[in-house]
């Protein structure tokens, strides 16, 4: 393909490209060193590139991946693992949700982990999270790949589709094409490389019916429809990771009942398909994004960590799950996030914190810039009674995809100063969830080299229908 030898120029003889068998090609990191120098350009290319250009980079930084041991896996082994005990289970996942700066994100996601041994540890993003930083799946992981080359990260690299979760108010109206958008998307992910799966139809859960069993029928009915398709789109040395949901966040705490409720109903739909869930996402307190006060300050949120910590010792007990999952809980104060360990949660997702971090050290121009786009364009959204600040908080992750090239160019300097901040918070944060030294634990998740043709990926990926790309996605959670 005619880009190819334009990427492969920029990286300065690093790597080699050679003809194997038809249709096959064989790459080869010549200079380990250049490379790490220069990926950056590929990186660049990747998210920001058109057509060939775009698509070749996307498949070379797959192939390097592969080359050097930096291969997207399933976490599935790991957890099921720790179901039947046979790891511990006082260490808690963190599943970071990278919104802005993909690149430098993961870069300082990854230099925390060289220097912990942090093996355990997911990169998501969810639905929403897809159209409003416009990064398309194949987009996300070629970032996470590119970051992982940079910083000279091994093992496995586990991305995850984060709340692929049904729209309550669309399912009512048309639950066919709301379903086949979510089936779309799914499918998009396991092409790109994302095994690692967190089914959310916990919106469609009816508290005004009598018992929890049908309370939770066809939240259980439809995620395990969606396993089974996953299965059937995974490839066939991958078992994905899949997670399914209960509470939505934001509601009332999780059950006991409504945990069994689920699990009943679920085991039942899903009958021999194949493998389940590995984990379980409950509702413990905590809401997207936290709850920003009239003066821009956030309210603390006091999660309940008994709830936590029955209901995963329930999940690991009587379904062999890694336990439970625990949303929304990024603002809380760093004291809290050891108590996630020690109440034997299995995984706990990360996002917004991070993302304020990224709004404080901008740029002031930048910012200022941004705050202006936001009271524009944002304008219908402001509620009678929100402050400026209050305003500004809950709108400016919407403005992560329009200006990402902006964010993605910054001078080095000033994308430094963000980097640094990253990488201290998520080493704190590796500390506290108890996730040093889990490297090995993680290697037994390395599926191995899955090398694709250059042929088969230089194609537009973009879903046939397109409602994945325009979907209306306000009203799901993050």
């Amino acid at each position: 393909m005619q880009a190819l030898p334009t990427l492969l120029a920029a990286l300065e003889g690093s790597v080699a490209v050679a003809p194997k068998a038809p249709p096959s090609e064989a790459v080869t990191v010549v200079d380990e060193a250049a490379l790490r120098r220069n990926v950056d350009a590929l990186a660049h290319a990747s998210a920001f590139g058109t057509g060939a250009e775009q698509a070749t980079a996307r498949w070379l930084l797959w192939e390097l991946g592969q080359v050097l041991g930096i291969r997207p896996a399933s976490i599935h082994d790991l957890y099921m693992a720790r179901g039947r005990g046979l790891t511990p289970n006082n260490f808690t996942v963190p599943a970071i949700n990278v919104r802005a700066m993909a690149f430098d994100c993961g870069r300082a996601i990854f230099r925390a982990a060289n220097a912990g041994e942090v093996g355990a540890v997911i990169f998501e993003i969810a639905r929403s999270e897809i159209g409003y930083t416009d990064q398309r799946p194949a987009e996300y992981i070629s970032s996470l790949l590119a970051a992982a080359i940079k910083e000279g990260f091994r093992g496995p690299l586990f991305v995850q589709g984060d709340h692929f979760q049904v729209s309550a108010a669309r399912y009512a109206a048309d639950p066919e094409a709301e379903l086949g958008a979510v089936r779309e998307l799914t499918r998009e992910a396991i092409r790109a490389g994302f095994y690692n799966i967190d089914i959310d139809t916990s919106t469609l859960v009816d508290l005004s019916l009598p018992t929890h069993r049908e309370q939770q029928r066809l939240n259980a009915l439809l995620c395990a429809e969606l396993t089974r398709l996953i299965r059937n789109a995974s490839p066939s040395t991958v078992t994905v990771s899949v997670g399914g949901e209960i509470g939505e966040v934001g509601g009332h705490n999780s059950t006991a009942d409504e945990l069994n409720a689920f699990m009943e109903e679920y085991e039942a739909a899903l009958a021999d398909a194949g493998a389940g869930i590995s984990k379980i996402s409950i509702q413990t307190g905590t809401s997207h994004g936290g709850v920003v006060l009239p003066d821009g300050t956030l309210a603390q949120v006091a999660v309940d960590f008994e709830c936590l910590k029955s209901l995963s010792f329930l999940a690991r007990e009587r379904y062999h799950l890694a336990g439970a999952v625990q949303h929304g809980a990024s603002t809380l104060p760093d004291a809290a996030f050891s108590k996630f360990a020690e109440a034997g949660a299995c995984e706990v997702h990360l996002a917004t914190n991070f993302q304020n971090m990224a709004f404080d050290r901008l740029p002031n121009d930048l910012r200022e810039e941004i705050y202006a786009w936001l009271r524009e364009t944002k304008a219908g959204e402001r509620k009678p009674d929100q402050t400026d600040e209050q305003f500004l908080y809950n709108t400016r992750k919407h403005a992560l995809g329009a200006f990402k090239e902006r964010l993605w160019t910054m001078p080095e300097p000033d994308r430094a100063v963000i980097r640094d901040a990253w990488e201290a918070q998520f080493t704190l944060l590796f500390e506290r969830l108890n996730v040093g030294r889990t490297r090995k634990l993680a290697a037994m998740c390395d599926p191995g080299p899955m090398h694709r043709a250059l042929a088969d990926v230089a194609i537009d990926r973009t879903p046939v229908s397109g409602a994945a790309v325009a979907e209306d996605t306000s009203d799901l959670a993050d």
